[in-house]
């Protein structure tokens, strides 16, 4: 019996054998932070069997036979496909899948598949900015998005940023629209903490014709990270601190050089020189080393983000505080930022959604770019005076202007504290089968407090900075707005090949400011501490206030539908129509139409490639407005000043009268904007190439200051001539960018970035009765440097085109003469060119000699990463444009540059470089002996970071550990003499403008990431 029973078992056990089953369990998570994923699909190949990670990103499978293939895939990472080899534990990290992250881009009230957006769309995502890490989250655009140029307003702690998309178009308000999670943001990017922003979204073209009145300028999406559902709780922490320094000083004289070059200069004018031993100045002083110096920075950001089945939620809060490398004490800037995050599933077709953000900055800054800047100052006083004298009587005279600049910013007291509060609540809901209807309301609301002091102090005699009293000002400035969206969404495919969208929807937007001013003098024991309107006691004229209050409201109704067929035929249409008060009765509304198309080659069965994985033609045609400029402009208002004779004894009275003329036919100005471009992929999604060519017309510009007969009153005080439309500018150009991402293998990666834009700007239309516009401003007491007028770039310069050098008394003799300029030239003054050929060189003479825009822009910007090291580099260029160099003072002892000790001191010796005098000369007159190239390279970033092995932190309960060191603003290649060729007011007419520019700061840093 128990050998048939053997037997038996001997016959079975190959069949036992193989239908022997095992069971694998093990964890899910994020390769790049290593938390759990809950929620991944985990499948046996062609089987049915499977399961689904649970909250922990935890699962067991059953029933596998060896062989089996588990695959494991959850959206927006890359699938993984691992052998099964009878294993008890398999633990996957998933890689986030970069193809499927950008598949779905914002196009304004909605989002479309990147495959079928047929506009002119450029994303920047958290990696960059996490990479970059600005204090201002403009600077992330910088560099990295074509067509997008960005010029900080100075390295002053806080500095604003000028954004430009495709160029300037306007001789008033430049800047895009931003759009924060959906509603219109007025707060300045530099309120907004970096570390919040998932993505910029920037819409150059006719695609962003939904925003109507206000998105001729472009668009800016900005989407703020929040939590993910069915997640548990994320910590994260990331911290750094830095030393800032200058970037470069100017070369200016020493003592020694000073005094030679000034007794030369004495010299030739025939009078005593003013140095008899100038081996023996007493005094050498570095004024750029006494004002600048080394200045910290810090900055903090905590975040909770995470999520249950039905809510998700994200918690963060920052602190950033800078110094400024110009007296830091007294030029610094801090901002605090709390953001909450809240989205809940009430049930599977009504889903409710907030954002709180809350910012408070303080900032205390110093004069940092205008003539009589702290650096203004410091290049043009003599280096031969102490550092600690503050009163400069008694020692060579600098004119009225120039003072000892750390004198200057001991007496620089201020104080603008701003604190802000935006949000959005939002509710969608599904009410019926492809119909959607969302309803929005974003709000800000933000509270300005502004208190300046002067103290009194005497600067010296004629100085003009010097005050016989105390003063302070104090202001209070309320802003408050809201936007109210209501938009149905229609979804729906027809026979499987009509995909079909539709959208209409309103939307309601009110602005209310108002604002409050106070001065007075004699403060209570000239002191900063007793800086208060109470604490004044000056009487009568010492005593002003002022106030203003104002409301905008605008209307707004707007329609888009998006067609696509087989995914390859694409299809979009958008109108708006606007009303503003703004404007008057007859041009309140107005409508904004725009039309979208696509081609999608590489869908087609004859385009069937191996090395195109996309092929898409598109262009777009729209009219987009733009309302941005002084509100009721259209009606005149009683704020003009006009004296009265009245009474029996006909005295005269004080009064009011008109101010600027108004005109009721005033309405936005309007953008016409054309794009035609070109997506590609290729070499399976490695590469991938957009090209765009753009024509972007911007018609019924704003002119100011009409000429009207004076009977009008006009030239009253207060009075003003009217504004019209009347002016036209044209941008066009092009664009490029290549992207390549590589994985290489398990342990290095590679991703690079190129973009190119090419810019053409001409003012085609200025109808004022004189045909341009004039702007900025140059030295003291001559015509202004900048010009919008037809033919050329919109402020170009405008002044005396140069000849070199005359080198003998017969080339001055056989020469047109100057002295309409200023004085009769002489050997080793600047030759200027008649232009007008009449034989003599006055006004009528000057010309075109520069363009302050741009003509190429672009970026290059590098990442790798190796194991644990991770490596990026970023730099952006500027080339074509020219720049003024404005900070050097025309007073006889100022000090110099040293390209000054290249100058002219007989003939043959220089034909570049004036002579040296204080006699009166025509060589100060605005020339292009100014004007510089203003073309730059720059090396904005490179960052450098290790993660310490996984072993390694779970010891210490964290999930991730990540250490870096990363520099900014490295270098900057350019022949601008200048301390930062980006210097400019960002005035459309005026721009380029050198006046002393704070330069922006090198800073080298520390910090780490920490997750857990």
């Amino acid at each position: 019996m128990n050998k048939n029973l053997l037997l038996i078992l001997m016959f079975l056990a190959p069949f036992v054998s193989i239908a022997q089953t095992f069971s694998v369990s093990g964890t899910v998570v994020e390769a790049e932070t290593e938390m759990p994923m809950p929620g991944v699909n985990v499948l046996v190949k062609n089987s049915t069997k499977g399961v689904v990670t649970d909250f922990d990103g935890n699962y067991t499978l059953d029933n596998l036979e060896e062989g089996d293939i588990i695959i494991f895939s959850y959206i927006g990472f890359e699938t993984q496909e691992v052998p099964f080899t009878n294993q008890s534990t398999i633990n996957i990290s998933l890689q986030p899948d970069s193809q499927a992250l950008d598949e779905i881009v914002l196009v304004g009230y909605g989002q479309q598949v990147k495959k079928q957006v047929t506009g002119s769309v450029s994303t920047v995502g958290d990696e960059t900015i996490d990479n970059l890490e600005p204090t201002n989250a403009a600077q992330a655009l910088q560099g990295t998005t074509s067509g997008v140029n960005v010029a900080m307003n100075g390295g002053a702690p806080g500095s604003n940023a000028n954004i430009r998309i495709r160029g300037v178009s306007t001789n008033g308000q430049s800047k895009p629209l931003i759009i924060l999670d959906g509603f219109q943001y007025e707060g300045g990017l530099n309120s907004i903490n970096p570390a919040d922003i998932e993505s910029f979204t920037v819409l150059k073209d006719a695609q962003a014709a939904i925003y109507g009145t206000i998105g001729a300028n472009g668009v800016i999406l900005i989407t703020t990270k929040k939590g993910r559902k069915n997640q548990k709780v994320r910590v994260e922490y990331e911290g750094y601190t830095g030393i800032q320094q200058t970037t470069r000083k100017l070369p200016l004289l020493n003592a020694k050089e000073y005094a030679l070059y000034l007794n030369e200069a004495y010299a030739n004018a025939g009078q005593d020189v003013p140095f008899t031993n100038v081996n023996d100045l007493g005094t050498e002083t570095d004024w750029q080393d006494e004002v600048f110096d080394q200045a910290m920075m810090r900055s903090h950001n905590l975040s909770f983000r995470g999520g249950e089945e039905n809510v998700s939620y994200s918690l963060s809060a920052s602190n950033l505080y800078q110094e400024g490398i110009v007296s830091p004490s007294k030029s610094n800037f801090e901002r605090s930022t709390a953001k909450l995050s809240l989205d809940v599933d009430l049930s599977e077709k009504i889903n409710v959604s907030t954002k709180l953000f809350y910012s408070s900055v303080d900032v205390k800054d110093i004069n940092s770019f205008a003539l009589g800047s702290v650096l203004f100052n410091a290049n043009n006083i003599a280096p031969i005076i102490d550092p600690s004298q503050d009163n400069l009587d008694g020692t060579i005279d600098l004119g009225n202007e120039v003072v000892n600049p750390l004198t200057q910013t001991r007496n620089t007291y201020n104080s603008s504290l701003i604190d802000r509060l935006s949000g959005t609540v939002q509710a969608s809901i599904d009410y019926a089968k492809n119909l959607n209807l969302q309803g929005r309301i974003g709000f800000n609301s933000t509270n300005t407090r502004h208190r300046d002091f002067t103290p009194e102090f005497n600067y010296g005699a004629g100085k003009i900075y010097t005050t016989p009293t105390s003063s302070v000002t104090l202001g209070k400035i309320n802003d408050y707005d809201y936007t109210f969206d209501l938009f149905n969404t229609y979804e729906n495919t027809f026979g499987e090949n009509h995909d079909v969208t539709f959208l209409l929807g309103t939307t309601v937007y009110q602005n209310k400011s108002e604002g409050l001013y106070g001065s007075r003098n004699d403060v209570n024991a000239n002191s900063w501490d007793f800086a208060d309107l109470s604490s004044a006691t000056g009487v009568g004229e010492d005593q002003t206030n002022s106030s203003y209050s104002y409301i905008v409201r605008r209307l707004s109704y707007f329609g888009r539908l998006q067609y696509s067929f087989k995914d390859k035929f694409l299809f979009s249409a958008m109108l708006r129509r606007d009303a503003s008060i703004r404007f008057g009765p007859s041009n309140r509304v107005g409508y904004f139409p725009s039309v979208t198309a696509g081609y999608v080659l590489s869908e087609e069965d004859f385009f069937d490639s191996d090395f195109f994985n996309l092929f898409k033609v598109r262009g777009s045609y729209g009219v987009l407005g733009n309302d941005q400029f002084g509100s009721f402009q259209y009606l005149a208002l009683l704020n003009g000043e006009a004296t009265y004779v009245l009474g029996p004894d006909q005295s005269l009275v004080n009064g009011n009268a008109l101010g600027v003329l108004a005109n009721q036919d005033l309405q936005w100005e309007e953008a016409k904007k054309l794009d035609v471009g070109v997506d590609i992929e290729f070499l399976e999604n490695k590469f991938s190439i957009v090209a765009d060519y753009f024509h972007n017309r911007r018609d019924n510009l704003l002119i100011p200051d009409i000429g009207v007969s004076g009977i009008y009153g006009t030239g009253a005080p207060g009075a003003g001539s009217p504004t019209i439309n009347a002016g036209e500018v044209v941008n066009k150009g092009w664009e490029f960018a290549l992207n390549f991402n590589e994985k290489v293998s398990e342990d290095f990666s590679l991703s690079a970035n190129y973009n190119i834009s090419f810019l053409d700007n001409e003012v085609t239309e200025v109808q004022n009765g004189l045909g341009y516009l004039e702007g900025g401003g140059f030295g003291v007491g001559q015509p202004a440097p900048s010009r919008m007028e037809v033919g050329f770039p919109m402020g170009y310069f405008y002044g005396y085109q140069t000849n070199g050098i005359f080198q003998t008394q017969e080339e001055v003799n056989a020469h047109p003469s100057q002295e309409a300029l200023g004085a009769e030239a002489q050997p080793g003054d600047i030759r200027f060119v008649d232009i007008n050929g009449d034989g003599v060189i006055d006004e009528n003479d000057r010309t075109n000699l520069g363009d302050p825009i741009p003509e190429v822009t672009m970026g290059f910007n590098l990442q790798v990463n190796y194991k644990n090291f991770d490596l990026s580099a970023y730099s952006f260029a500027s080339l074509g444009q020219e720049i003024v160099r404005n900070y050097e003072r025309n007073q006889p002892n100022v000090n110099r540059m040293r390209y000054r000790l290249d100058r002219w001191t007989g003939p043959g010796t220089s034909n570049s470089v004036p002579r040296a005098t204080v006699a009166s000369t025509s060589n100060n007159a605005f020339s292009d002996f100014f004007v510089e190239d203003g073309s730059f390279l720059r090396i904005q970033a490179v960052t450098l970071g290790y993660t310490i092995p996984k072993e390694v932190t779970e010891k210490i309960y964290l999930d991730k550990f990540r250490v870096y060191g990363k520099v900014d603003n490295i270098y900057t290649f350019t022949k601008y003499m200048g301390y930062d060729p980006t210097a400019s007011t960002g005035d459309p007419i005026g721009q380029g403008i050198d006046y002393g520019f704070y330069p922006l700061p090198r800073t080298f840093s520390i910090g780490v990431n920490l997750q857990f």
